[in-house]
């Protein structure tokens, strides 16, 4: 009788060995023709599993966890993103994310451009599926799940790459996410006397610095010239926030009229931060908006080769606007 017992259950376990690997040379079935996930360093395996399901992989999610488990390579699945298509099979799906098999490309983000900019690079890049195209900026942040924000510099300049096919949405969510963490890391080095009060206003006061300047020397330099007249209540005076706010009517020149026509913008105008960022902010503009060189200048030219006069009083400024802006003849 124990003989026929331990038969039969070899019997089952032969016919279970045999229908996993029977299953695991199956074309997965997916609720699209590609299904694409990106997965974040560190994220657990379950989680993983819980991507592909809800991204489309209609498999049962303890059936393709246990699989990862039992094959003992779960701990070596690469983050990234992948993307498959109708004729992958579990054994294919977890071979690609352990070997890293992604078709990669990559799109540039500058420091500096506005979201039309960004979007219309992420339009144009290589390999990315063109699925926000149609969106205005408030259904795109609504899409990558926050609806409450302007889009504008609410995304990092960077370079990210990505596999061939993806959706871009998956793109602008990282990029969101970047700027997300870059934003509160830098509002958690921010000075102690800072005149800022949130860490939105820390993303404002950056995107300024990054239009203002692309002098890494100076970036500083004028943030501490905002910072010191915020505290004063004096107006930022910036030109790139009046050119913002003039939307398409700047044709590459900015005038007098321009800078005494009042818009939401118009810092020589309006007192305080522009109501939202201007532009994309980088890291040195985030960690310059928070933490300023000690300096007690409120004025500042450039100097015509991308740095700046800084002066503390109006004489002085004056005197560099004539040596620098108007010149020695004018």
């Amino acid at each position: 009788m124990f003989k026929r017992f331990l038969f039969l259950l070899i019997v089952l376990a032969a016919a279970a060995a045999g229908a996993a690997f029977w299953w695991l040379e199956q074309p997965l079935r997916l609720a699209h023709d590609e299904v694409e996930v990106s997965i974040e360093p560190g994220t657990p395996v379950r989680e993983i599993v819980r991507l592909w399901h809800d991204a489309g992989v209609d498999e049962p999610p303890e059936l393709m966890y246990q699989w990862f488990r039992w094959s003992g390579e779960a701990k070596r699945i690469r983050a990234g993103s992948y993307l498959v298509d109708k004729g992958a099979t579990p054994r294919s799906l977890l071979r690609k994310m352990v070997v890293g098999d992604e078709e990669l490309e990559s799109v540039h983000i500058i420091d500096g451009w506005t979201v039309k900019q960004m979007r219309a690079a992420l339009a144009a890049a290589d390999g990315l599926k063109p699925t926000t195209a149609g969106m205005t900026d408030e259904q795109l942040m609504a899409a990558i799940g926050s609806p409450d924000e302007k889009a504008e510099g609410r995304f990092f300049p960077d370079t990210y790459v990505y596999s061939k096919g993806v959706k871009d949405i998956l793109v602008l969510k990282r990029a969101h996410d970047a700027l997300e963490r870059q934003l509160q890391a830098a509002w958690a080095l921010r000075a102690p006397d800072t005149p800022l009060k949130s860490a939105d206003e820390a993303l404002a006061l950056a995107s300024v610095i990054e239009k203002e300047t692309g002098a890494a020397s100076d970036r500083g330099k004028v943030a501490a010239v905002f910072s010191n007249r915020l505290r004063l209540g004096m107006p930022l005076q910036s030109d790139p926030t009046v050119i913002y706010g003039m939307g398409a009517a700047y044709d590459g020149n900015i005038h007098k009229a321009d800078l005494q026509t009042d818009t939401p913008y118009n810092s020589y105008t309006r007192q305080g931060l522009p109501p939202t960022p201007i532009a994309l902010p980088g890291r040195d503009a985030l960690r310059a908006a928070v933490r300023p060189d000690a300096s007690k200048a409120l004025y500042f030219v450039s100097r015509g080769d991308g740095t700046s006069v800084f002066s503390e009083t109006l004489n002085a400024h004056n005197a560099a606007v004539n040596q620098y802006i108007r010149g020695p003849h004018k």
